[in-house]
């Protein structure tokens, strides 16, 4: 069985990961974010009831289950307490249970004042970020110049570090963007009152890993985002601000990698993307569109309308390999379930040359033209089925071309949004398959 288990999307994001993490939280001992910011959202459903959780671990909605963020996440104050304050008003237990790095690097209004001047500014040739700051709270952290939770246990180190920022990033937003400046006071007034909040909940999230390890327990790490936009390994420029790879948790909460013993890739029976970039297979007629509608795919961050395409095994190979994927979890086969053809890119073609790897260029990514493999669709109804022999003799047969070409088997497939719809094909990742499914 496994003990600590890494998930990350394998594609452009928005793949269902907080589905499969909410599924499998029960048996593990503590769930840990380690990268991204509040511009992630894994949506949760549960007896139909949907959760939306942007920074909190999706293995929150599990009663006694510690959950961690670890250093490798840039934490917006408001936007945690939000959170936390929405799932207690419905039940959740939360501040008791959640732990933060003192490490983690702070969001600020500055940043997101940044974040959305920038974007302004590119017009058409804006990136498509979440304008959230995450980007700008990224740049101050390598920079090292940023705040740090750490940082808000002192008053005079708060201050002080405060209004460097502050003086930095308000020349630039009155001088180069022409934008209003967040208020000072203001800004700090809140951060007092945040660190109050928060103080209870700072740990040395690297040490009590290492004391759950020892003594044996098992981690689920939680990853934000999808492989194709890490900031070093994707699509860059249109990534995300973090590392989104496998290789993250390490630096990111300060688990050694050797100690994982399984990565689950997250992949949607299609593909879909968010904001700018190259997408080689995008669908841009009638079936992109039904695939958008059926399955609702409008960001739970944003609501912004998602690109959507045919399944890139040519991206997804390359996730295999980045990541060392040893199991896949596929969701979303449900959506495909009343097209009459189904089509699987395996390769590209670029002036007249067959590529099995992504060009490593944008501009010839984005003038790629897919070659595709075409299959008879199953054309029934897969939702809810939680048996594998059940599905569709078509369905099988898709699922089982996805494994060849990837070469990494398909553990769990969702056949819809509940944590209830989901076909369990390999069990090695739960202490009990039978029960809180």
């Amino acid at each position: 069985m496994t003990k600590n288990l890494v998930i990350i999307g394998a594609q452009f994001g928005d793949e269902g990961k907080g589905k499969f993490i909410d599924l499998l939280a029960h048996s593990f001992d503590g769930v840990v974010r380690f990268q991204g910011g509040h511009n992630a959202g894994h949506t949760i459903v549960v007896a139909g009831k949907k959760t939306i959780l942007h920074l909190l671990p999706s293995g929150i909605l599990h009663d006694n289950l510690k959950c961690f963020i670890g250093n490798g996440v840039v934490v917006s104050l408001s936007a945690l307490f939000e959170e936390i304050t929405l799932l207690e008003e419905n039940g959740i237990s939360v501040r008791d249970r959640i732990y933060v790095s003192n490490n983690c690097s702070l969001i600020l209004p500055y940043h997101c004042a940044l974040d959305a001047a920038r974007e302004n500014k590119m017009g058409k040739a804006a990136i498509g970020t979440t304008r959230r700051g995450i980007g700008p709270a990224y740049e101050d952290k390598v920079a090292r110049r940023g705040l740090r939770v750490c940082d808000l246990l002192s008053h005079k180190t708060l201050e002080e570090k405060l209004r460097n920022l502050a003086d930095y990033h308000s020349f630039v937003l009155q001088n180069y963007y022409n934008v209003e400046v967040p208020d000072f006071g203001v800004v700090l007034d809140e951060l007092q009152t945040y660190a109050k909040m928060i103080q209870p909940m700072i740990i040395d999230v690297a040490a009590v890993l290492e004391d759950y390890r020892q003594q044996g327990k098992k981690l689920l790490f939680e990853g934000a985002q999808g492989a194709m936009l890490d900031i070093d390994l994707g699509t860059y420029p249109f990534v995300t601000s973090s590392n989104t790879t496998m290789g993250a948790v390490g630096s990111g909460c300060g688990f050694g990698p050797l100690y994982v013993d399984a990565v689950l890739g997250v992949v949607k029976a299609y593909t879909t993307r968010v904001g700018a970039g190259p997408f080689p297979t995008e669908c841009l007629d009638d079936i992109g569109e039904d695939i958008r509608m059926r399955g609702g795919e409008f960001g739970s961050t944003t609501g912004r309308p998602r690109r959507c395409g045919w399944l890139d095994m040519v991206m997804l190979r390359r996730a295999v390999a980045v990541n060392s994927l040893t199991h896949i979890g596929l969701t979303k086969l449900d959506i495909l379930d009343n097209l009459e053809k189904i089509k699987i890119c395996v390769a590209y073609q670029l002036n007249g040359k067959k590529l099995t790897s992504p060009p490593l260029i944008n501009d010839e990514l984005a003038q790629c033209e897919p070659i595709y493999e075409e299959f008879p669709g199953w054309m029934e109804a897969t939702s809810g089925i939680t048996d594998f022999v059940k599905l569709p003799p078509n369905a099988q047969k898709y699922i089982q071309r996805i494994e060849e070409l990837s070469g990494v088997p398909i553990a769990m497939i969702g056949t819809g949004p509940d944590r209830k719809d989901t076909i369990l094909k390999m069990n090695m990742f739960f202490r009990a398959c039978s029960t809180q499914v």
